[in-house]
């Protein structure tokens, strides 16, 4: 029913090739320390790169390949130690008859304990000193106990307490005569040892969901890789987001300077650390063609289907080169399978016609176009358990969710203009408008009886017009159709399409941006660590929320969010002006008036509010509005006197 949406080694993107390329440099490098970067925004297939080359390792005995994912480890004490124990537990089992690599191993983990100790040793020195008990120290005294107690009451004598007792004073004698450089050192040595003790000729380190961690987690971990695990042999394959790496290094370094030279310290930091990077490309055209047409192929005939193998390897060789061509093309898939099975015929049917404004709206992100694919089979589906499947039609529902998604404004008018009869007169006018735009046409109005003239003036003033007729020259016409089972089965009201249902963090955020102006304003260093796909989803879910306001006299819950989400993220300046321009002038209280100036930082932005204040002190059918608007008008001109 829906494509599952995690990594997968199975290629539909053709990220094979960077894949090799990251496994032919580690090849080449086999004796040298060596960190690669898979950098791509949220959802662009870092995850999937990483499993094909484990995949290109796994019959090689002499190459051990360990996947650490950061995120899984979140609130462990010391991300460091985890992520150097999980390593020497992986070549324990990849050599579990060496007695060489059992010796070793304990070698490594010792100085791991002594990293966990040195952590604690100024919380153990503070109570020493003091005679005071450090919280930290009673919650380790308390483990303690607990490991002792759980042996039994047999085990438990003067004998077995004394040993805890002076194991503690040793390794605290240990941490006081011991530096941590010579640790360090030391450490460096033992691994490399332990590596050489294993015959494994390259360890390879994929560190994945990094970019999903808390700033101290992301930091401890890239320090362990540094400074401890950065030793001949030692490859390490890093997944993550630029941006939310900086990111992370900014709030675990708050005192650095913000730059040096032509670039910041946070990005010097990534450089450092990172010798190769691989950035995975957005999708264009082509490639959401080819993306979707595989999606929707794979979900009709399984990955195992003949049908799907081969496609596969078609679409492959039109991704070599995709700026060749605009995709699958029937020709092509006849000649290569012998035909063109009826689920085929579909699936480059459709795709052919939503691809340009998904490629677009999607922002070429695979996960977003995923989801898309997801969300309408799960809606057919829904349809088919409720007996009225028979009544859509794949095209048709899959326009209707474009402008669901990306013209929420088009979508709603839509809606309220078929909730009677099935059709939308705006939408009949639209539709003739663009199949003969210098004609002055006669559309029927919905009840099927009345002519209604349709022409570019006529049309209604969206703030999203050109874009609506974009999406209105897509085949099939919507006008003809029935609307009703479509917006029954598109009418929840929450974004499906992106994390906002699906990670708790951004719901949390989400929560956060509809409370008090406070609330927002604390909320501001998570909006600005938030990636572009990611801000979007934020700001839909909160624009949908104020939409669903039935009293606009009052500051809806969500408004100072959504100025606090455009103020960090430019891009959406312009969409959140179109949303505020199209709530209903009758209906809006004064607070509309101000409070906009950050998030219109944008000069040609902020110009298009004034001219939008402006038509407010004019107007004539609200006169609250007026009247504050014209106060707002006055006070901005008094601000620009000099």
């Amino acid at each position: 029913m829906i494509v599952a949406d995690n990594e997968t080694a199975v290629d539909l993107l053709y990220y094979e090739a960077i894949a090799k390329t990251v496994v032919r440099l580690v090849r080449e490098k086999s004796d040298e320390p060596l960190s690669v970067g898979v950098h791509g925004d949220w959802g662009a297939g870092k995850s999937s790169v990483l499993m094909m080359v484990d995949e290109a390792f796994s019959n090689d005995d002499r190459v051990l390949c360990v996947r650490f994912n950061g995120w899984l480890f979140q609130g462990f004490e010391d991300a460091k130690a985890v992520l150097i124990e999980t390593i020497v537990e992986e070549l324990r089992r990849k050599r579990p008859m060496s007695q060489k690599v059992a010796e070793q191993a304990k070698k490594v983990l010792r100085r791991v304990d002594w990293m966990k100790l040195a952590r604690k040793a100024g919380v153990y020195g503070f109570t020493l000193s003091t005679g005071m008990p450090h919280p930290e120290t009673i919650k380790d005294l308390g483990a303690a106990a607990r490991s002792l107690i759980s042996k039994g009451t047999e085990d438990v004598s003067p004998e077995t307490v004394a040993a805890l007792v002076e194991g503690s004073d040793e390794l605290l004698r240990e941490v006081a005569a011991n530096s941590a450089p010579e640790q360090m050192h030391a450490f460096r040595q033992e691994f490399a040892e332990l590596l050489k003790d294993a015959e494994i000729d390259r360890l390879i380190v994929l560190v994945d969901d990094l970019d999903r961690c808390l700033p101290d987690t992301a930091i401890e971990t890239l320090e362990a890789i540094r400074l401890f695990l950065f030793v001949p042999r030692a490859a390490f394959v890093i997944a993550a987001d630029e941006g939310m790496i900086e990111y992370a290094v900014r709030q675990h370094f708050p005192d650095l300077p913000v730059a040096t030279g032509p670039a910041t310290y946070a990005r010097n930091y990534l450089e450092k650390l990172i010798q190769v990077p691989f950035r995975l490309p957005s999708l264009g055209y082509a490639e959401t063609r080819i993306y979707v047409t595989l999606l929707l192929v794979l979900n009709a005939c399984g990955e195992e289907a003949d049908e799907f193998q081969k496609l596969t390897g078609l679409a492959r060789e039109l991704l070599r080169r995709p700026w060749k061509g605009p995709g699958l093309d029937r020709k092509a898939v006849e000649k290569a399978l012998g035909g063109v099975p009826v689920e085929i015929e579909r699936a480059m049917e459709l795709a052919g016609r939503i691809a340009p404004i998904l490629a677009d709206g999607a922002r070429g992100n695979p996960r977003q176009i995923k989801r898309f694919i997801n969300t309408m089979m799960l809606r057919l589906a829904i349809a088919e358990e409720r007996g009225f499947r028979e009544e859509l039609k794949m095209s048709v529902l899959a326009k209707i969710m474009l402008a669901e998604r990306f013209a929420p404004e088009l979508y709603d008018a839509m809606a309220r203009g078929s909730a009677n009869t099935g059709a939308s007169e705006e939408l009949a006018a639209l539709e003739a408008v663009v199949a003969n735009p210098s004609a002055d046409l006669q559309t029927k109005s919905a009840d099927g009886k009345e002519k209604v003239s349709a022409t570019e003036a006529s049309l209604p003033d969206w703030p999203n017009l050109e874009w609506a007729k974009q999406w209105a020259a897509i085949d099939p016409p919507l006008a003809e159709n029935d609307l009703r089972p479509y917006v029954f089965v598109t009418r929840d009201r929450r974004s499906v399409f992106g994390a906002v249902t699906s990670l708790g963090e951004l719901d949390e955020l989400g929560a956060k941006l509809q409370g008090s102006p406070l609330q927002v304003k604390q909320a501001a260093a998570e909006i600005a660590r938030l990636q572009s796909i990611e801000a979007e989803q934020v700001f839909d879910a909160l624009r949908a929320k104020v939409r669903d306001t039935e009293d606009l006299t009052q500051e809806p819950a969500g408004v100072r969010g959504l100025a606090e989400v455009a103020r960090q993220h430019p891009f959406l300046q312009r969409p959140l002006l179109s949303f505020v321009q199209d709530l209903p002038i009758s209906k809006l209280g004064p607070w509309v008036v101000s409070g906009w100036a950050s998030a219109f930082g944008e000069t040609d932005v902020a110009l298009d509010f004034a001219k939008t204040l402006k038509g407010w002190a004019e107007q004539d059918d609200n006169k609250q509005l007026k009247a504050a608007a014209a106060a707002a008008e006055k006070l901005s001109g008094k601000r620009k006197r000099p």
